[in-house]
């Protein structure tokens, strides 16, 4: 029997969303633009969006958060292909995509909480919370020595449904965050299994 796991984005949107980013990490690899550039332009993007999700109109917000999704994807693609992976370059993504989450978050709360709707401020807070725990365990889980990418509510699925929630309205994106606030945190537990699951092989097969 298989295990079939519910995605929140089809693999073949995954793909075709992928294959559409291949033209430009060809060219900023002929142009010899550094992975990090990317890395970099993702996050003022990110700041950009958190200012104008507080301040701004939602639509124009929701866009630069995707814009960032986008420059994340590239810059680990890039990285790959123009043979620029680096440890350092892992470390200056993961920090900067938790900073830019965490900005983009506190600009929703401050949105909500200007207009008075408490609740919604209380998903992003969780949310928030649940966001960084999933990013926490497979750090930690890798850290350790395992494998741990699994989850139904990773980073690439938040800032997508954050990102068309908003451009289609603001109630919408408020389901979007009750939904984030329960998967993300769902994620984490996930990942928290797989470990569990993972590390009890290992015990039975050093038994043998």
């Amino acid at each position: 029997m298989t295990n079939k796991t519910i995605k929140p984005i089809p693999d073949k949107l995954k793909d075709i969303y992928l294959n559409g980013l291949n033209p430009i990490v060809s060219l900023a690899t002929k142009l010899n633009v550094h992975p990090n550039t990317f890395t970099t332009i993702s996050f003022l993007f990110g700041i950009v969006a958190a200012y104008l999700v507080a301040v701004g109109p939602l639509r124009l917000a929701s866009l630069f958060i995707l814009l960032s999704g986008m420059c994340d994807t590239i810059d680990g693609k890039l990285a790959r292909h123009s043979g620029k992976v680096t440890r350092f370059g892992a470390l200056y993504d993961s920090t900067l995509d938790r900073y830019g989450e965490v900005v983009y978050f506190f600009g929703m709360a401050y949105r909500f909480i200007k207009t008075d709707w408490y609740w919604t401020t209380v998903a992003v807070a969780i949310g928030l919370g649940g966001s960084l725990m999933v990013s926490y365990v497979r750090a930690r889980a890798e850290g350790l020595g395992f494998e741990c990418k699994v989850g139904i509510m990773q980073r690439a699925e938040r800032l997508v449904l954050l990102g068309f929630g908003g451009l289609i309205d603001i109630h919408v994106l408020m389901a979007v965050l009750w939904i984030l606030a329960v998967m993300s945190n769902f994620t984490a537990v996930q990942r928290i299994v797989h470990v569990w699951k993972e590390d009890q092989i290992g015990s039975t097969k050093g038994d043998e």
